[in-house]
């Protein structure tokens, strides 16, 4: 699989990210949980990950059966490499990769740069199959985005973090969902959490506190609508937080 800076055919094991295995029960990551940094235990998301490669080749697994996942996904990815000044906002996007089981989400994963090593001014994408990350998409035009930002190379855990939750319908408003992105810059790495309906106070709220209990992530999440980020750039403000 070639995706330019984004693939490599095994990335190296790297501290902040939890062992996987290809070979795994769907139920091994489809929990979600609580808990911080600061004393409490680990996600159950986070346990869940690193139980998978202590498990033996099969376990728990019905062999030659895939196992399906709520909804197919696809992976995206926008090269700095493709993007210029006079071209239209996304028009350099690509997709990569439709997956639709557990086996295949490993499989892609498992050869796909982490965020920490992309290169600057890389975005990587996983939303839901025929959903373009992009505001002009009918399904997202009247939603908005949840953001976490992190230091740069400190967004490895929760990029496959909000992965699982994502894929693993984690979510109580899951159908809310369009998909996830990271976006690696200078001094910073941004994962964002693109919703359907920003009007849905309720359900945006909801997604935002339940997202920052997967991540345990401790500073405040702001969340803004695609409407004021198209007519007002970076001056866009947040409609809500968490």
């Amino acid at each position: 699989m070639s995706i330019g800076d984004a693939a490599t055919s095994r990335p190296a094991a790297h501290e902040d990210r939890p062992p996987v295995n290809a070979d795994s029960d769907p139920r091994r990551f489809l929990h979600g949980g609580g808990g911080n940094r600061s004393g409490r235990a680990e996600p159950e998301i986070a346990r869940e990950a690193r139980s998978l490669s202590k498990r033996a080749p099969g376990e728990g697994v019905t062999v030659g059966r895939p196992h399906q996942l709520g909804h197919s996904w696809t992976f995206w990815f926008d090269s700095p490499a493709a993007k210029s000044s006079q071209a239209a906002w996304g028009s350099s996007i690509r997709p990569i990769y439709t997956f639709a089981t557990v086996e295949e989400f490993w499989s892609v994963y498992n050869n796909l740069h982490q965020p920490s090593k992309l290169v600057v001014g890389a975005d990587l994408h996983c939303f839901k199959n025929k959903v373009e990350p992009k505001w002009e998409d009918p399904v997202c035009a009247n939603g908005g985005k949840w953001t976490v930002t992190f230091s740069r190379g400190k967004s490895d855990t929760s990029w496959l973090y909000t992965l699982l939750a994502m894929v693993g319908e984690q979510f109580d408003h899951g159908d809310e969902i369009c998909g996830a992105v990271v976006s690696v810059r200078a001094k910073q790495e941004k994962i964002a959490l693109w919703t359907r309906d920003a009007s849905d106070e309720a359900a945006q709220m909801s997604i935002g506190q339940q997202w920052k209990e997967f991540l345990n992530y401790s500073q405040k999440a702001g969340f803004i609508l695609h409407e004021d980020a198209k007519k007002l750039d970076r001056a866009a403000r947040n409609r809500y937080t968490v």
